[in-house]
């Protein structure tokens, strides 16, 4: 496609030599421009004219930033000035430092606020209408170069002169500094051309900074990695540079002599400018514009500075940052959008009261002819002012009149359903060009994204039974599983050419081929997938279940009732899949669960409720996670209709969160060993990062009362002034209490009352033997489970004895503290003898010794009663 330049602008000579800046107005009327000289010009869009002279100003200003009303000026003497654009005159003084200025930057918008950084150690941040309110940011240990706010003005980036980026919040009173980006900028002189300053991509996501290695690196906002990179461009060191206004392209300036439009979709380069020394670019607002200054004190405004190939990008929709994988692109598959009618939306289509059909009831109960209209009234009319007569023999419907009881009558729009997205258990989202792939107890997989092709790792915990491997992955792996026998892997289609496809690699092979892989038809993408020691299960968004061996064999494909599909899992034979179901009143699909042993073909439970509370979401396969970090086990699955969801143990109530001082997540991994392995997550993370974190367990506990509160301890300790010499002056002073002494204080001032002491400690060993009892229950039901499903060895019945035995000890304890209450809860303590599960009377004779033991006579005779009449088959309540 042949393109046109424009003529090369001619340089005007605004300044004399040495650093020169500029900065459109964000209307785009005017452009200033400071410089070595005492003198700021203003040059006017679309005027050949000489320029609007400023000269009641500082020598040698190298900084500028302009608002809608007024620009700021900062010179090498230390001052920032205030400019007033109308009357282009100076206003006042915002600012004054020791040292030379280095850069300025105003809030987007009115420009309320001017961050200013100089060679001191300080950056300061001035109000503009009220200069007495400064804030000051103090964290860096260097000096800073350059500064830059986001687009909403909640963030500013910091670039120091040791080669580092400080991000600070400016959400609070005080800033506070959230992040430390090293390694991607240079270490540079305060005085140098170079730039290492960070330019926010329009949309506020990510931020764009020259590298020593004369690239240009974008960094996201939401985990401050690494994102795309404008690589092999420049051969010389970074000067300046500047998105478009809709963050289309990227412009940047070099010491090579270059000024280079990048496209910010694809990284490459579309048009390159022979410009020697440019110091500072920045695009016009609305037109194809472009204006840049030199060291040589010269001002370039370029019109047309794009081809007639190129314009039409600057009139596009805002586009996004470039990311590696951008959360905004990635498709779930599991919302299903609204029908569209001639381009219009269903919910937009015009509505009116539908007629009544003609001869219907409601016509001959109107006082009209059937079509509705308002002439005929009620035929009852309230001539005494009584008040009956209204909404009296109202027997039309709701919406024939504008108001009925004071509620509007016109008809409401209903909110969209909402659907829950589908995920794969044990995995995370894209963080930078990293991501795990899978976590559990065997291992984890993860996967660093490197432009062309992926990098995949496999790692183990037991190293003596398997060893680590990793391999370069040509097809983008996106999802993996990982036991003992394997690995499986699946990978989102491409285009047309590639399907996605499913590749299982096996740990251990007696043959030469190790491993296999199938593709799923044309535009089919995977959506979860689980392995088993029998069998792959593939949920796709086509609404389909795909069965394979082990070795890729086909075994079944099937379409679930509940669509889309959510996620899946599978142990042995059984399969089961989750999916959305019908729309409950809250507008959000409800989750339904199938279980079925694929082998025999036997449906376990089918479309049955999954058990979560309103508003919270699906973390992981079952045992399931939700959002609200509630951790439930299925009962009785095995049995059609009788499957429950049991609460195993609610995160929310664990004692370390009870002092309220404690803020974390968790992120689950495995149920194992009767316990909760998960990743602790802190900071407002939620997903692990990089490198990977320790595991944490944490122990069942039915979730039965909330955890007793620990007192706040006091902030602050008294204690006596000593001389060195070890003498009491008498005097007492305050100071911080560390967490140790607040938790002796705390253990303190519990002994000061023997009795609250003696009650906390007898709720507490109640409640922890009724955890106990509540807890080996669950316990013995799923035993009993696998005793009514199999054929019953002798290993699992002894299993099921002793879950059992350990019931009645915990009951035996229990009655052994009520007893100890004294005769007034003896009800309580004979309730629960009878809910003892031995059959010989061993456990039974043992509890009418306990309460022998304190003088509970009658209770005594209560139990001999509840021990013969069992004895003799008698007790109905026997379990």
């Amino acid at each position: 496609m042949d393109s046109t330049l424009a003529p090369r602008p001619r340089p005007r000579p605004a300044h004399t030599q040495g650093t020169t800046r500029c900065a459109y107005t964000p209307d785009g009327t005017r452009l200033v421009t400071v410089g070595s000289n005492n003198t700021i010009r203003l040059y006017t869009t679309g005027s050949d004219g000489e320029p609007t002279n400023i000269d009641d100003c500082q020598e040698q200003n190298i900084a500028v930033a302009a608002s809608k009303t007024s620009f700021v000026v900062g010179s090498e003497d230390g001052t920032v000035s205030l400019f007033s654009l109308e009357t282009a005159s100076f206003e006042k003084f915002l600012l004054r430092t020791s040292l030379p200025v280095r850069d300025v930057a105003l809030t987007p918008g009115a420009g309320t606020w001017c961050a200013v950084t100089s060679d001191e150690l300080t950056v300061k941040i001035v109000n503009t209408q009220d200069i007495s309110q400064v804030r000051h940011l103090r964290e860096h240990g260097r000096p800073a170069r350059h500064v830059a706010f986001d687009p909403k003005a909640s963030l500013v980036a910091v670039s120091g002169t040791d080669g580092i980026v400080y991000i600070y919040s400016l959400t609070a009173e005080e800033p506070e500094l959230i992040r430390k980006i090293d390694g991607v900028i240079g270490a540079l002189e305060s005085d140098g051309t170079a730039s290492s300053k960070a330019a926010w991509h329009p949309d506020g996501r990510a931020f764009a900074v020259p590298t020593p290695t004369r690239d240009i690196q974008v960094i996201s906002k939401n985990d401050w990695e690494k994102q795309r990179c404008f690589e092999n461009g420049h051969m010389g060191d970074i000067t300046a540079l500047a998105w478009s206004p809709n963050g289309a392209m990227l412009a940047s300036a070099a010491k090579d002599g270059k000024i280079l439009v990048w496209d910010t979709k694809t990284q490459a380069v579309l048009q390159r400018y022979n410009f020697s020394n440019v110091i500072d670019l920045c695009w016009h607002p609305r037109k194809n514009i472009l204006s840049f200054t030199t060291t040589d004190g010269e001002v370039y405004i370029y019109p047309d500075f794009l081809s007639d190939q190129f314009a039409p990008l600057l009139k596009l929709n805002p586009q996004p940052a470039p990311f590696i994988h951008d959360p905004l692109s990635e498709i779930s598959g599991n919302r299903q959008a609204l029908p569209v009618f001639n381009g219009q939306k269903a919910h937009d289509l015009p509505t009116r009261r539908r007629r009544d059909s003609l001869g219907s009831l409601d016509s001959f109960l109107r006082a009209g002819d059937g079509f509705g209209n308002a002439d005929d009234d009620d035929f009852v009319v309230d001539d005494d002012n009584a008040g009956y007569a209204p909404g009296f023999l109202k027997r039309g419907r709701e919406g024939d009149d504008d108001t009925y009881n004071g509620r509007s009558r016109k008809r409401r729009h209903l909110p969209e359903p909402t659907y829950h997205e589908s995920f794969q258990p044990g995995s995370t989202p894209w963080q930078g060009n990293r991501k795990y792939l899978c976590l559990n107890l065997v291992g984890f997989v993860w996967t660093i994204d490197q432009d062309a092709h992926h990098t995949v790792t496999v790692e183990f915990y037991d190293h003596e039974l398997q060893r680590d491997f990793h391999f370069t992955d040509t097809f983008r792996y996106d999802k993996a599983c990982l036991n003992d026998r394997g690995s499986l892997f699946a990978c989102p289609p491409r285009g047309d050419d590639q399907p996605a496809c499913i590749y299982y690699r096996p740990h251990e092979s007696w043959t030469q081929r190790l491993d296999w892989r199938t593709e799923l038809p044309r535009g089919e993408t995977i959506t979860a997938m689980s392995l088993s020691d029998s069998f792959v299960t593939v949920t796709t968004d086509a609404s389909y279940v795909r069965v394979y061996t082990l070795f890729g064999v086909p075994y079944r494909v099937y379409r679930p009732k509940s669509t889309p599909t959510v996620t899946c899992a599978s142990w042995r034979d059984y399969v089961l899949t989750v999916g959305n179901g019908p729309i409950g009143p809250d507008g959000a699909a409800r989750l339904l669960y199938t279980i079925e042993n694929v082998k025999r073909d036997e449906i376990c439970q089918n479309e049955d409720t999954l058990a979560l509370p309103p508003g919270a979401t699906l973390k992981s396969d079952p045992c399931i996670y939700d959002s609200t970090g509630t951790l439930l086990t299925l009962l009785h699955w095995r049995q059609p209709s009788r499957a429950c969801w049991v609460p195993l143990l609610d995160t929310r109530l664990l004692p370390r969160l009870a002092s309220g001082r404690k803020h974390e997540t968790y992120f689950p991994i495995a149920v194992a060993d009767d316990k909760f392995h998960c990743i602790i997550l802190k900071g407002g993370d939620k997903y692990p990062y990089f490198p990977r974190p320790l595991l944490s367990e944490f122990d069942f506990s039915v979730p039965l009362t909330s955890p007793p509160k620990i007192k706040e301890a006091k902030s602050k300790k008294k204690k006596k002034q000593l001389h060195e010499d070890g003498e009491d002056l008498g005097i007492e002073v305050e100071e911080d209490a560390s967490d140790e002494e607040m938790q002796e204080g705390d253990d303190n001032n519990n002994n000061d009352d023997d009795g609250d002491e003696d009650v906390v400690e007898e709720l507490s060993e109640t409640k922890k033997l009724e955890q106990a009892f509540v807890l080996r229950g669950v316990q013995a039901a799923q035993a009993q489970d696998v005793l009514d499903a199999t054929t019953g060895g002798h290993a699992q019945r002894s299993v099921l004895a002793r879950l059992e035995l350990e019931m009645d000890k915990t009951l035996l304890q229990l009655l052994a503290v009520e007893c100890r209450e004294g005769e007034e809860r003896g009800m309580r303590a004979l309730e629960i003898v009878r809910l003892m599960r031995d059959r010989t009377g061993r456990m039974v004779e043992a509890a009418g010794k306990v309460a022998e033991r304190y003088g509970r006579a009658i209770l005594g005779d209560k139990i001999r009663e509840v021990g013969e009449r069992r004895v003799a088959g008698e007790d109905d309540d026997f379990f």
